[in-house]
């Protein structure tokens, strides 16, 4: 299948090399979901262009599969895509842990949660980026939600009130053009529901959210480092220094596992030899392993706080390609706006009969909420940065 592009190289077991042809399609596949399409878009689209199904590509370049060859060689089924969109391997990594035993008694296997999975990175050529894998993840767990008509705005999936949190639904109907058809607070319910209708038109938010990411686009080029210097400001240095510290205190934790491990060993040895009583062993095996299960519990919680931690410089490679991508095309595609908007949040307007004016806050990838500073605040930036540039150096 695909989702298992590798191929042994038998020179060393554990070379890999990438099957080109079929990486692509990987590609494909995970360009077609940041651009806003679903995985039975994507199986609909593919089997258009006639792109082989999995098992048909394995058989037209000779290798052998358990599948049965299917009727309709270019019919690609959802599932196959969500397979695909799911394998994290294609970023270079290798997973480990996906799986356990019932006990060491009981041999059936239980399905272990993604957050306990045991990720080694750069173990093999990567198909496609972290931040690409991330996106792609993300994206798919704020699914988009089709209209009667089946069209889609540019924002689906990103769009919440403000005050409720609840997400706001994209309205449109034969009955409406498209500079009529607008977003409404889901909680609204005509005015029945517990929320305000927090209205805005889908052409309104568009020259909003593109005036917001020109502005972002042309500040960044222009006052890189004033960006940057901005942003590690925001996040502040505990940041950087908070992921060091978890680094170094969960390479401890493991060592002191593996110690743990060995005294264990020992002691029970002692007690067989007659070296240490029945009682006192039973007391340190206890402390041990009591000790042993705190810090299991910890390294695993210091992991998912460090993948958190990774992911923000992911997310700002991300940020980078976006405002690139939207710089050389001058207008908004759903793969530039899946790159670079996480959130966008409407105000009710409490002026009735006056929707031009309505209050959006748009969190961008990386960085959130983020004002373009005046032009007193940027020279007062600078001369921060300056400062702090003199003390390190002095």
């Amino acid at each position: 299948m695909l989702n298992n592009i590798f191929n042994s190289v038998h020179v060393h077991k554990e070379q890999w090399y990438i099957d080109e042809p079929a990486a692509e399609i990987v590609r494909k596949i995970f360009n077609l979901c940041i651009s806003g399409k679903g995985p039975s878009q994507i199986a609909r689209q593919l089997e258009a262009e006639k792109v082989l199904t999995p098992t048909a590509y394995f058989n037209s370049v000779g290798k052998k599969t358990s599948n049965l060859m299917p009727t309709n060689i270019y019919a690609w089924r959802s599932n196959s895509i969500v397979h695909i969109l799911e394998n994290r391997q294609y970023t270079g990594c290798t997973v480990n842990g996906k799986s356990t035993t019932v006990s060491y008694k009981v041999h059936k296997k239980i399905e272990k949660s993604q957050e306990d999975y045991q990720i080694i990175s750069n173990t093999q050529d990567a198909i496609i980026s972290e931040n690409t894998w991330l996106r792609a993840q993300e994206l798919r767990r704020n699914k988009r939600r089709n209209t009667a008509t089946g069209r889609r705005s540019l924002f689906s999936g990103l769009v919440y009130c403000a005050d409720c949190g609840s997400k706001l639904h994209f309205c449109a109907s034969k009955s409406l053009k498209k500079n009529q058809e607008f977003w409404r607070c889901s909680s609204y319910k005509d005015g029945r529901g517990t929320c305000t209708i927090h209205f805005i038109r889908d052409v309104v938010l568009e020259a909003i959210v593109k005036e917001a990411i020109s502005e972002l686009a042309d500040f960044v080029r222009c006052y890189n480092s004033v960006f940057l210097y901005l942003i590690s400001e925001n996040k502040g240095a505990e940041s950087v220094n908070r992921e060091r510290s978890l680094r170094v205190k969960t390479e401890s934790a493991k060592q002191r596992i593996s110690d743990l491990d060995k005294l264990f060993s020992r002691i029970y040895e002692d007690n067989i030899l007659g070296k240490l009583s029945d009682e006192r062993y039973s007391r340190m095996a206890n402390e041990y392993e009591a000790e042993q299960k705190r810090l299991i519990s910890e390294v695993k919680e210091n992991e998912k706080v460090l993948i958190e931690l990774q992911k923000q410089t992911v997310d700002m490679k991300m940020l980078y390609q976006g405002l690139m991508e939207f710089t050389e095309m001058k207008h908004l595609t759903p793969t530039v706006v899946n790159k670079l908007i996480e959130r966008i949040e409407i105000h009710n307007n409490e002026k009735k009969h006056s929707h031009n004016n309505v209050k959006v806050d748009i969190y961008f990838t990386a960085v959130g909420l983020f004002d373009i500073p005046t032009e007193q605040q940027l020279i007062d930036t600078m001369e921060r940065a300056k400062q702090k540039k003199a003390e390190k150096s002095a």
